[in-house]
Parts: structure tokens; sequence; C-alpha cells
């Protein structure tokens, strides 16, 4: 026997397999089957047991429809009655469970006891596809759809599905314009809204001194720790730590432009493209520089420019010295180490290292001028031209002779001009000629200490040595085979000798 009778008063019956006590026998019956397992009640309709007969009859009832506990306050009605007692705390305010270690209090001992994890830290609830573990087994289910793609939560006006149903009543407010959380300091209305005033960041990362207003930002960011990426592309290897981000991703493959402009035929497959573009309409530059009276339409492009005033270069090349200020100029310069050029016409055959490059040889194809002039009706297809042609409006001439007090508005107009001044046809010519003036004499010989002012001066020098070089190799040819005639007329003439004196 499982149980003791202790004595005839209150609390009589007590567990042997625990310290609880009970002043019923039933009680305590009922008690030693949370030991043992016992189910002796069996619903006639599914597999479910029970070890209540209780328990039996409100499960019942999930077959059958019945909820006879209603509320007098709303439409809600139950089929058991703890449900009910929970649900009339929604209306009393009622929170009998309290938190011993803070002041939190909650309607439901359920509730609470999640809370507590909050303090003890405990996650029981383990994804079995990655590390993740929640507090919550509501959350685990929520994670499971990171990997699973299910989104059974539809939009019943439009195409959208969900994973959460947090998400498709959000979502809906898009559709009603309903927007029920009101600001009582300005005239927003959201549901986090409050804190951008008060500041209050209570979701801290344990990792660093991040800290957030909402939750989901704070598990968003602790995946920058962990480098957990759960949303995966079906079409192709990329993976995000965001499901947003994967979805933006998406239309990659799709092509989808869902984002349009209002004020010309503009479409953009992300919200924050189509509100940068929205700027080149109004002229909207509300990032300054805090240097200069330089600003910005786009925050990275304010990022980019301080780097002008810090010198900073943090994109270094692999292959070679250079450094960038921003990560694009190093892709495009890497193109001229590896000989890539992925920016292709349609038209001809012309291909380009940027993108920008293939933009304007298009024009040359379309005839589009789209850079005009604001003082008269000229019209360009690339910006630099019309810069040099508003220096016909204001006179400036930026490009000075060197030689003479002559200033020109272009740099091929001086180019011009020094090929006709001192009557030398080319620029080079005419330095040349300079060194006459300031007896410069760069070019030197490589055989001996000779210098001269131009090129062809040495050139001709090594020549000189090398002709008279010849000439000593012709010289000593000749020397050598006048030797050798010579000895050869020696030689016959004493054979001839030699025969007569034999005779």
């Amino acid at each position: 026997m499982e149980y003791v009778r202790i004595n005839s008063r209150e609390n009589s019956y007590e567990c042997k397999l625990c310290d609880a006590s009970f002043s019923y026998l039933s009680r305590v019956k009922l008690h030693i089957r949370s030991h043992t397992g016992e189910k002796p009640y069996k619903c006639a309709l599914c597999d479910a047991t029970f070890a209540q007969s209780g328990r039996l009859k409100t499960h019942m009832r999930s077959h059958t429809g019945e909820k006879p506990y209603k509320c007098d306050l709303c439409d809600a009605a139950f089929s058991d009655s703890s449900a009910f007692k929970r649900h009339m705390r929604s209306h009393t305010g009622e929170k009998p469970y309290k938190c011993g270690l803070c002041d939190a209090a909650f309607s439901t001992s359920g509730h609470l006891k999640t809370h507590m994890r909050t303090h003890t830290g405990e996650k029981p609830y383990k994804c079995q596809l990655c590390d993740a573990a929640f507090i919550q087994s509501g959350s685990l289910k929520v994670h499971m759809r990171s990997h699973t793609g299910e989104k059974p939560y539809k939009c019943d006006l439009c195409d959208a599905t969900f994973s959460r149903l947090d998400h498709v009543k959000t979502h809906l407010r898009t559709h009603t314009q309903e927007k029920p959380y009101k600001c009582e300091l300005c005239d927003a209305a959201f549901s986090t809204h409050l804190r951008t005033h008060t500041l209050e960041n209570p979701y801290k990362c344990e990792l660093c001194d991040a800290a957030f207003s909402q939750s989901g930002n704070l598990e968003t960011h602790i995946r920058s720790h962990t480098g957990e990426k759960p949303y995966k592309c079906e079409l192709c290897d990329a993976a995000f730590s965001i499901s947003c981000n994967l979805k933006t991703h998406l239309r990659t493959h799709t092509g989808e432009k869902p984002y349009k402009c209002d004020l010309c035929d503009a479409a953009f497959s992300e919200s924050g493209s189509v509100k940068k573009h929205i700027r080149t309409h109004t002229g909207e530059k509300p990032y300054k520089c805090e240097l200069c009276d330089a600003a910005f339409s786009e925050s990275g492009s304010v990022k980019r420019h301080m780097r002008t005033h810090t010198g900073e270069k943090p994109y270094k090349c692999a292959l070679c010295d250079a450094a960038f200020r921003d990560s694009g100029n190093l892709m495009t310069h890497m193109r001229t180490h590896t000989g890539g050029k992925p920016y292709k016409c349609d038209l001809c055959d012309a291909t380009f290292a940027q993108s920008g490059n293939l933009k304007k040889h298009m024009r040359t194809h379309t005839g589009e001028k789209p850079f005009k002039c604001d003082l008269c009706d000229a019209a360009f297809s690339q910006s630099s031209h019309v810069k040099s042609h508003m220096r016909t409006h204001t006179g400036e001439k930026p490009y000075k002779c060197e030689l003479c007090d002559a200033a020109f508005s272009r740099l091929h107009h001086l180019k011009t001009h020094m090929r006709s001044d001192a009557t030398f046809a080319q620029l080079g010519a005419l330095k040349t000629h300079m060194r006459t003036h300031t007896g410069e004499k760069p070019h030197k010989c490589d055989l001996c200490d000779a210098t001269f002012s131009q090129s062809s001066y040495a050139d001709k020098q090594d020549v000189d040595e090398a002709k008279a070089k010849l000439l000593r190799q012709k010289n000593n040819i000749v020397r050598n085979q006048r030797a050798s005639k010579k000895t050869y007329k020696n030689t016959s003439k004493c054979a001839k000798l030699s025969g007569l004196r034999s005779l």
C-alpha cells in the first residue's frame, strides 16, 4: 500500500512516496496515480486515457462540442471550469500567481512557470535541427517553421501567408488601416512606439551591451554572435538570419518588384529602395555631414563621405597596395587584375568593368542626353560634358599654360595650344627644346658617363660606340689576313730556293 493513515483528524492520509497528505481516502488514491501513471478512464472515441473520471468528462466535450461554462460578460464559452476561471481573470484583472523574485504577477500558474525560466535561464524546449532552445513550447513550434517553411496563417484579403498568428494580425492592419495603439505623447500609433519616447530597452543581450525595445529584435541580434542563419533559399545556397531578408532575396530569382514609384515607372524589390528613389524626385537629403556642408540622400553615402575627412580607406586590395574608401571601388579595382568585364552591351559586343560605363555607352545607341544645362537648351549624354559646357557661361578657365598666361576651359584646348607654341608640333618636342635653356640632360649612356638632353643623342652615342667596336674588329681581321699572306709568300720562296740547290 502506497499510503498510510496517520490518525482520524484532518489530513490523516499521507503518501509514502512523497510528503503529500490528504483528508480523504479518495484524494490520496487519485494522487497515487500521479506516481504510478495509472489512467483507468479511457475514451470510447479516441485513444485518450485519464487518471480521473472528471477529466474524461471534460475530454468528451471535445468530441461533442459541448461548452457548458458561459461567460456573463462576453460571448465566450468553455468546456471545462478551470478554463472558464482563467478567462474570468481577463475581465477582473486578477493575477493570483506572483513571482517570488520580481514584481511580476500572472493570471495562470502556467504563465508563472514560464516566467520563472527568465530568472533561471532554463530553456527546456530544444530544436533537433539546430542549436536553438526556448523557454516555451510555443516558441519552439514557431521556430520549427523557419526550417519547414510552413506558413499556416493566411490573410483573408490577399494571398499573404505567415508562420505566426500575431504576424497575420499585424498584416491585416495594412488592409484596414487600423492603428489601435495610440501614443499619448504624439500622434503616432504603434504597438511599441512609446519606447521611442522613454528610450526603454528592456531586452538585453547577455553577450554584449546591446539592448532592444522588442524581444524579436534581441533574437535577431543574438544570431550576429552565433552566426545562425536559419532562413535558407531553396533555389540557391544563400542563407539569412532574418526571414524578411530571405523574402527580399527570393525576388532576385522571381524578378518581383512590388514597390512602385508614384512619380515615375520605377519599381523596386525592397521598400527601402523606393524610399531612396523618391528622394531623387524631391531632392531631399536628410543625411548631413557634421564637418562640412555636404548632404546626402542615403546614410551609406554620408559614411563614405566622412572617410574623405578622416582619410580612412578600410578596403584593401590583396594583390597590390591599393586601398579604397568603399567596397564597390575595391570590386571595380580587382577587375584591373582579373581583366573581368561583367557588364555587356545587348546591342553590340562592347563590355565594361563598371556598370556606370555601360550606362554611358548605351546612350550612344539610344541618343539619350539626360544632363541638361540650366542656362540654355543644351543637353549632354555625360555629366562631365555638362560641367565643361557650363564654363562657356561662367567663363571659368581652370586649365592654365605653364609657359605663358594662356588659360582654357577644356583640357584638350590646352594640349592643342601647347603644340602650337614656339613652332613645335608636339608637346614632347617643346619639352626637349626647353632643356636647351635649363641644361637638363636626363638621358644617360649605358657604356660610359656621357649624358644627353635627348634620348636620340644617347642612342647615337650607343651607335657610335658600336660602329667603333666593329671597325676595330674589322681592322684586326685585315691585319691578320695580311700577316697570313706574308707568311705564305715567305714559305713558298724558301721552298723554291731549296729545290734549286738540290739540282
